[in-house]
């Protein structure tokens, strides 16, 4: 679905991705862990070209996102995006804010994203929350309809940057919950994150990155279990 070749990333002297390489398969779930400041998040900003890399290509479904005749805005819509802070507008209801995107875009009428927005509010019991403000929400709460919005526009695959990183530990179990579910369901997703027990239990292959390289990949298990590199041997010590 996902193929990323030789991708780097320079911030000004700052060489932060070294020629990453990595395929996403349908259906699956991809976790990316390491340190902070090894490249994580940039190298998911890459692949849905939020960042452009200075090298390399990211293709999705076969088409090269660095082509000029590619319409980058309705590549992103198959490719939904949760950040760390939610992003939610604050002058907005819940509602409000689901509906926004696909009815500017004109990809649903009103009444159709309203009648979407709320089954998914309901699927994740916030369906009550509708008219309520972000101010008024949890952080779990606010990030489970940061998720449902990114939903709404029916992705075929999912981008999560540290989604827990934000949240309270007694909120975090309602969000891992959750994408648990998505991934159940067999949606393709990549993740960044740092719950070590939550990735143990949700990932089908495990990305270790170190100073913007991929030092060691495999199955949960295999990473967990039986990691092969000194490095992650070293960084599992420390986050077990």
């Amino acid at each position: 679905m996902l193929e990323a070749k030789n991708i780097s990333k320079s911030f000004g002297k700052n060489l932060v991705l070294k020629n990453i390489s990595l395929t996403v398969e349908e259906g699956e779930r991809l976790v990316i862990i390491g340190p902070s400041g090894c490249g994580k998040s940039t190298l998911l900003r890459c692949l849905n070209y939020i960042e452009k890399p200075n090298k390399g290509k990211v293709l999705f479904e076969g088409r090269d996102l660095s082509d000029s005749r590619v319409d980058i805005n309705k590549i992103r819509m198959k490719m939904g995006m949760v950040f760390q802070q939610f992003n939610l507008f604050p002058h907005l209801t819940v509602l409000e804010n689901m509906i926004l995107a696909p009815t500017k875009l004109k990809i649903m009428r009103d009444e159709e994203a309203k009648k979407k927005a709320i089954s998914l509010l309901e699927s994740i019991d916030l369906k009550d929350k509708k008219d309520f403000y972000p101010s008024q929400l949890s952080g779990g709460q606010k990030q489970r309809v940061a998720i449902v919005r990114a939903m709404l526009m029916d992705p075929k695959m999912m981008l999560f940057d540290e989604p827990t990183s934000a949240l309270d530990p007694e909120m975090i179990g309602e969000v891992t919950s959750l994408m648990q579910k998505l991934g159940d369901d067999g949606m393709t997703m990549v993740v960044v994150s740092h719950e070590m027990n939550f990735v143990k239990n949700f990932a089908t292959r495990v990305i270790f990155m170190e100073n913007g390289t991929i030092i060691e990949e495999g199955s949960a298990d295999q990473i967990f279990n039986h990691p092969k590199n000194d490095r992650l041997k070293e960084f599992l010590s420390k986050v077990a």
